[in-house]
C-alpha cells in the first residue's frame, strides 16, 4: 500500500510491516497503524528510526534502540500489560525502542527512557508502557553519546 508521509513522502509498505498499537502511543492515542522507516542499506549500524503513522502523514516518531546510549536497558514493566502483544510472547521477536526528543538545538537531544515501545514482530503488535525502573529518566541527554558513535 502507499502511505503519504510528509518527510520521507509516498512510501510503499507492505501489510506485513504495518504495527498495530491497540491503545495507541502516549500522546497520540488516536493513531493505531504505523510502520518503521529507515535507510535499509544502514540497517546494521542504524541509530535513529522513524515510527511513522499510517494514516496521519505528519505523525512521525524519531526512535531508537536504547542499548545505543544505555547499554544494559532492560525496562522493568507488568507482565499483564505485555500480554497485549499476544499470547506466545518469544524474546527473538521482541524489540524494543525509546522515542527522542530532538529540539532546535541538536545538542539538547534527549531519549525517553520511562516509556518504551515494544514490538513483536511475529504478531506485529506494539504496545508503550511506563517501566517501573527508579533510575530511567524521561529526557535522557544522548546528543554526546551519538556524536561518540559516529566517529
Amino acid at each position: 500500500m502507499k502511505v503519504q508521509t510528509k518527510w520521507f513522502g509516498e512510501i510503499e509498505v507492505s501489510e506485513d510491516k504495518i504495527i498495530t498499537f491497540d491503545k495507541g502511543i502516549i500522546g497520540f492515542e488516536d493513531w493505531k497503524k504505523y510502520t518503521l522507516v529507515y535507510d535499509a542499506e544502514k540497517e546494521e549500524n542504524i541509530s535513529i528510526i522513524w515510527l511513522q503513522a499510517i494514516d496521519e502523514p505528519t505523525l512521525a516518531l524519531p526512535v531508537m534502540k536504547p542499548e545505543f546510549v544505555f547499554e544494559t536497558y532492560d525496562p522493568v514493566v507488568e507482565d499483564e500489560l505485555l500480554k497485549a502483544l499476544g499470547d506466545d510472547i518469544q524474546d527473538d521477536n521482541i524489540r524494543v525502542y525509546c522515542a527522542l526528543t530532538v529540539p532546535r538545538d541538536i545538542t539538547k537531544m534527549t531519549i525517553n527512557l520511562k516509556a518504551p515501545i515494544i514490538v513483536d514482530f511475529d504478531t506485529m503488535k506494539g504496545i508503550q508502557l511506563i517501566a517501573d525502573n527508579s533510575e530511567y529518566q524521561v529526557r535522557y541527554p544522548i546528543y554526546d553519546i551519538l556524536k561518540k558513535e559516529e566517529n
